[in-house]
């Protein structure tokens, strides 16, 4: 599979980083081709304690990428800019209210509002995992703009079920969950049984 994946700057860079690090060690997984956006820079610097464009990918997988590439955000020739370019989807995790405004409402302004448009006309999967709260009216037109389009609204809840022990914990948990949706469940996800 060759898959999209997209950190904005909405809070959250946990999930973003171990979305990234699962598809980088998946073996159904040829390639991810990964955007950073501008604002996610300064977020992942704060939550994360990872700095710098040029060398972020290392840093947030936790050596040197084998699958994995990087394109800047402005780079609209990139690629996954075009619908003829093979994809299997698309992920944007954690997704901004601004990222989610672009992509609902088509504008393509962007690296990843242009890839992201690209895997609705195309009709792959394209799930956003939206990172705020509460929402406000604006946020919920334009979250129903892009399920209607064809998006999945994925919202950045985790679950506590399965008992996590910290936040990266949490947010493994939460990408399984992502991933499953897309046909990539993941060894080690939790699974709830209630009978056992």
């Amino acid at each position: 599979m060759n898959i999209t994946v997209a950190i904005t700057g909405a809070s959250g860079a946990v999930f973003g980083r171990e979305l990234l690090r699962a598809l980088e060690s998946d073996e159904r997984v040829a390639r991810v081709h990964f955007v950073a956006s501008e604002n996610s820079l300064r977020v992942i610097a704060e939550e994360l304690g990872v700095s710098g464009r040029t060398d972020l990918l290392p840093k947030l997988i936790g050596g040197e990428p084998k699958k994995t590439i990087q394109h800047p955000d402005a780079n609209i020739g990139a690629s996954i800019a075009s619908g003829s370019h093979p994809s299997h989807g698309m992920i944007i995790l954690p997704c901004s209210m601004g990222t989610l405004a672009s992509v609902a409402n088509g504008l393509a302004d962007s690296l990843i509002a242009r890839a992201a448009d690209v895997t609705l006309k195309e009709r792959r999967p394209l799930i956003l995992c939206v990172r705020e709260t509460p929402f406000n009216r604006i946020h919920l037109r334009n979250m129903t703009l892009a399920a209607e389009a064809g998006a999945v609204i994925f919202p950045c809840i985790p679950a506590f079920y399965s008992k996590p022990v910290d936040s990266t914990e949490m947010a493994r948990q939460f990408v399984c969950r992502v991933l499953a949706h897309i046909g990539l469940p993941q060894p080690g996800a939790y699974v709830w049984r209630p009978d056992e």
